[in-house]
């Protein structure tokens, strides 16, 4: 922070000293970080469309999972581009609620998908419960994908 407030100052100096030669400068510099700002938004949003083009469900379902990995998954790749090292957290809510039940803890589990998944693929499997909040039952509670890390490569 200090040599950030050192840089400023310096730079006021020299745009009051020498307004000639530093206004253009700043102009110039200015404008490039106006462009790598505008830039990163874009991929920004780019991403965030992309992780939007994915279909995900997850529901409880005893019967068709074993019983220590009870939450089945289907993840579907709407998008035009090969999804790589995805990995997500599971949120617990009760239905038309907005307060997530699964126990925020540091080691609460990251789960992983496939290694690649490709446009229009498919991927299934079953997954292990979160910890959830003491007085609930996972059978009456909704289950989401959230904070969702992943590269998408065209």
């Amino acid at each position: 922070m200090l040599i950030g407030a050192i840089l400023v100052l310096t730079w006021l100096v020299l745009l009051l000293r020498y307004p000639a030669k530093a206004l253009p400068l700043s102009l110039a510099a200015v404008f490039g970080v106006a462009l790598i700002a505008l830039w990163v938004l874009w991929e920004e949003q780019d991403e965030k469309s992309r992780f939007a083009r994915l279909d995900i469900q997850l529901r409880y379902d005893p019967q068709a999972c074993p019983a220590d990995r009870p939450l089945a998954m289907n993840i579907r790749n709407g998008g035009d581009a090969v999804l790589r090292d995805f990995a997500w957290q599971v949120q617990a809510f009760r239905p038309g609620d907005t307060i997530n039940l699964a126990q925020p803890s540091y080691d609460r589990p990251r789960y992983l998908g496939p290694a690649e998944l490709h446009p229009g693929a498919q991927w299934q499997d079953c997954l292990a419960l979160p910890p959830i909040r003491q007085g609930y039952r996972a059978q009456s509670l909704e289950f989401r994908a959230a904070n969702m890390r992943g590269t998408f490569v065209d």
